[in-house]
């Protein structure tokens, strides 16, 4: 029989007050038991027109301040989140049967930040983040292996690629955060966190 926590949950969602220390807790299980990639997660953004689109991208920082991911800033999320910096993430580790749903307002790292991780990449990602206009439609795959060749001629000393300007990341400073274990029947257990008006993190019990 499962152990439960003081809200008569699965003991996975432990009994903390703070969503980030959960979310550790949760993601560190999940880096153990993934296959690949633990750190994916599905990004959901809106255009002008209230248009939704989602795509994957990797979580490479979280903290109490928020959930980081990099991108081209000229991407379609990069240009929707500009209009809207509004932005919703969504875990799913189905090694372990969990969800986790998170929502929130975005805004843009410190450029020195954006620094440190960019110079922590590899060669190839480094001139790949110059080289690829992200979205933008490509006349053959060629146009941009081509590209790729040309920046690799410009920046060939491979401790000297600066980080493009167009080139950044958003951190997301959650509002919500929903905890979510698969269960039996489709009975499923379900943790929400929201933040109040003075910052306070309060938990809610949802139905599945």
């Amino acid at each position: 029989m499962n152990q439960k926590n003081s809200l008569g949950l699965n003991n996975c969602f432990l009994d903390l007050d703070d969503p980030i220390e959960l979310f550790k807790e949760w993601m560190d299980e999940a880096k153990k038991s993934e296959p690949n990639d633990p750190n994916a997660v599905a990004l959901a953004t809106s255009n002008k027109n209230n248009f939704p689109s989602v795509r994957m991208v990797l979580l490479k920082d979280f903290s109490k301040n928020g959930f980081v991911f990099y991108t081209n800033l000229n991407s379609q999320k990069g240009d929707e989140l500009k209009i809207n910096p509004k932005a919703a993430l969504c875990f799913h580790w189905k090694s372990l049967l969990r969800q986790i749903r998170i929502s929130g307002s975005v805004s843009l790292v410190a450029d020195e930040v954006a620094n440190t991780y960019y110079n922590s990449r590899g060669y190839e990602s480094r001139i790949g983040a110059w080289a690829s206009k992200q979205s933008e439609e490509l006349n053959s795959r060629n146009d941009l292996l081509n590209s790729i060749k040309e920046y690799k001629k410009k920046y060939n000393d491979q401790n000297k690629v600066p980080r493009p300007p167009h080139w950044s990341g958003w951190n997301l400073s959650p509002l919500s955060i929903e905890f979510w274990l698969d269960g039996d029947s489709r009975i499923h257990e379900r943790l929400k966190f929201t933040k109040d008006s003075r910052g306070n993190w309060i938990k809610s019990l949802l139905s599945p």
